[in-house]
């Protein structure tokens, strides 16, 4: 198949979205299938390049961070995006549009299906979707409210990585056509077998509702006898760092650092474990990468971490410090549960999570919405190009 992806955020730049674009992508582009990736572009990026076969196309934008990117930048980049993604279009003729992000791609996608009949599909990621995140785009989704139904309504299916975000599409369009497929992750990234050290660690972006700041109070006063690493950037980093000094916590914060760098590999590879105690996750991609790297895994439950983790991991409740602290007690005192944990979450991700399974569910979604397709007979909702609602 020739299949387009639009996506605002393609590494290096964005957080697990942009992760779980560059893994879908490759994988396709390894089972033969063409795939042409829309993104933005920042200082020091090429314009055009191909990586591991997808070509990305960067179009102009402003953007001021890598790992985060406010709602004017967004603007920027559909600006310069939708005459480049036409062109493209025209020329390539794909057979479907997988779109990443209802907020802002879905945009690109709706106006390519009314000016050139391109299907598309959007996986929404988790602040794209009203009620995901509390503490950004509240006012935005509650002003463009219409344009996003519109959007959703137009997508031939919404692929949700969770149930959990699933019934917030849902909650916020109840006849919207969603499907799960998880995220996945390259299980060889991460060599499970390297010894472990006395060490927890932390990878994330660095927003509020990431939760790093009850870490924090779970460590106040205690000495669990492991180093505290901090990866990450965004603008709630430097709260966090003043608050590691009030309570005096040894804690070291590396800031940003590359997937695949071999300072992150390293940490992956030989933290003993991990610790993501966020308030509100859709599929985190971290979680997978701790898995594969054989880590006892502290995370949160009823936020969308324990569709991921299952039962290899120590599920605490969100904002619950005493509960947190009570996890990281147990584990920093038990070595052999730790790696019966990590084993685990080892086995799990190598069963459920690896990128050529969940390459074949979105092809089969692709053969099913795309303009190769045939018309369904026992749905009005599958639409042929040209034949739309």
């Amino acid at each position: 198949m020739r299949i387009l992806m639009l996506s605002y955020e393609f590494p290096p730049l964005g957080g697990g979205g942009a992760g779980v674009v560059r893994g879908l992508s490759t994988q396709l582009v390894r089972e033969g299938h063409e795939v042409d990736v829309v993104t933005m572009r920042a200082r020091g990026l090429p314009r055009r390049e191909e990586v591991d076969g997808v070509v990305v196309h960067r179009v102009p934008s402003v953007r001021l961070h890598r790992t985060y990117c406010t709602m004017p930048e967004q603007a920027t980049y559909l600006v310069s995006a939708l005459p480049h993604v036409l062109r493209l279009a025209r020329a390539r003729r794909y057979d479907v549009n997988h779109t990443h992000f209802i907020f802002p791609d879905g945009l690109l996608a709706l106006t390519l299906r009314h000016l050139v009949g391109l299907p598309y599909l959007i996986t929404a990621h988790g602040s794209d979707v009203p009620g995901y995140n509390p503490h950004r785009f509240v006012r935005a989704h509650r002003y463009l409210s219409p344009v996003w139904q519109r959007v959703v309504r137009g997508a031939e299916r919404i692929v949700c990585p969770s149930e959990m975000l699933r019934s917030l599409v849902r909650r916020a369009l109840p006849d919207a056509r969603s499907h799960v497929i998880p995220n996945g992750i390259t299980s060889d990234d991460y060599r499970p077998g390297i010894a472990k050290e006395a060490r927890i660690l932390v990878v994330t972006r660095m927003f509020e509702r990431k939760g790093v700041q009850y870490l924090l109070r779970a460590l106040a006063g205690l000495d669990l006898g492991h180093e505290v690493h901090i990866v990450g950037d965004g603008p709630y980093l430097p709260v966090l760092k003043d608050l590691a000094a009030e309570l005096r916590l040894d804690v070291r914060f590396w800031g940003w650092l590359d997937r695949g760098s071999p300072e992150l590999t390293r940490l992956y590879e030989t933290s003993r474990i991990y610790v993501f105690p966020s308030e509100a996750e859709n599929f985190p991609l971290v979680l997978l990468e701790a898995m594969s790297a054989g880590a006892a895994i502290v995370t949160t439950r009823g936020t969308g971490c324990a569709e991921v983790v299952g039962d290899a991991a120590v599920l605490v409740e969100p904002r619950d410090v005493g509960s947190l602290r009570a996890a990281l007690v147990w584990l920093a005192g038990d070595a052999d549960l730790c790696q019966r944990l990590g084993a685990a979450a080892r086995a799990r991700l190598g069963e459920r999570f690896t990128w050529p399974a969940i390459a074949r569910h979105h092809l089969e979604l692709y053969a099913l919405v795309g303009r190769a397709s045939p018309v369904s007979t026992d749905s009005p909702s599958h639409t042929r190009r040209g034949v739309h609602r």
